[in-house]
């Protein structure tokens, strides 16, 4: 569980759409709460598991409060499940199936240990892919891959974390500007446009580079660029920018496919879809 604010209550309207049985709290932070809730069908006894995600305004951006309901549109386009959400006193709420697995970085944790010669396994790369792709076919650009994004299960892989993604039209009343994403997996053009304008307009490409830059902290525990822990954003930002990254040392075809998903021009570095293709020959 991560907590770094005080975490909201589920509002109201959300007892609406669903009965909790049971709830845990996973997160808090930067403007969002999320609770793990449990139903139960009285009449099968089936259980049912969601995520319940209630956005505020954080200390540094008021966007945050109104992503829960930004995420519940964008998934109501491109998925069968029934996604809720809602407005509360301050910001909105949603309410969506929850995706169990581990991460793609804690499924990969064995790769990381000292001395281990182990190659990440390749169908797990090739369903990060495949999501990625699925997605962009869609019409959307995710605008924040990172490793805590990628949801390992038996099936695949299930892309999380929605609010910050582009390409087709959002609502006017639950639309905010991007301002970037998590700095570790961000593109040099992304964090070259952040420093610029404050702004920048996520791709296809950058979506890429970062499941690039994903794919190689999971497997060698390095980030895709140096830089201090606690250094300003700014700071972060302009290493990227002024790159290079570090080598890829994860071995053999997939490390050579990283390394291209890494290339400092976007034009350079292959879709989503045909890093799919490589990895499906590689297998």
């Amino acid at each position: 569980m991560t907590t770094s604010t005080p975490p909201r209550a589920i509002p109201g309207g959300v007892l609406n759409v669903i009965t909790p049985q049971s709830q845990r709290l996973v997160m808090s932070r930067r403007g969002s709460t999320v609770w793990r809730v449990e139903t139960e069908d009285p009449e099968t006894e089936k259980t049912d598991a969601y995520a319940v995600k209630v956005g505020f305004p954080s200390e540094t951006h008021a966007h945050t409060a109104l992503a829960p309901s930004r995420e519940a549109y964008i998934l109501r386009t491109i998925r069968t499940n029934v996604i809720h959400d809602g407005e509360w006193a301050e910001g909105t709420w949603s309410v969506q199936p929850w995706h169990s697995g581990p991460s793609l970085y804690s499924k990969w944790g064995p790769h990381r240990a000292p001395g281990s010669s182990a190659v990440p396994n390749f169908m797990d790369a090739l369903s990060c892919a495949a999501a990625l792709s699925d997605l962009h076919r869609a019409g959307w650009v995710h605008g924040d891959v990172q490793p805590a994004h990628l949801i390992m299960s038996e099936s695949g892989a299930t892309l999380i974390d929605l609010a910050l993604a582009r390409g087709r039209t959002v609502p006017e009343g639950v639309d905010f500007p991007y301002r970037g994403c998590l700095v570790h997996y961000e593109a040099p053009e992304i964090s070259r446009s952040v420093l610029e304008s404050g702004t920048a307009v996520p791709t296809c490409e950058s979506d890429v580079y970062a499941l690039g830059a994903s794919l190689m902290i999971s497997a060698t525990g390095w980030r895709h660029v140096a830089y201090p822990d606690e250094a300003p954003r700014e700071v972060q930002r302009q290493a990227i920018a002024d790159g290079p990254h570090r080598p890829v040392t994860i071995p053999g075809e997939l490390g050579k496919l990283v390394n291209a998903m890494l290339m400092p021009s976007p034009a350079d570095r292959p879709t989503a879809a045909e890093v799919c293709d490589a990895l499906c020959l590689a297998l």
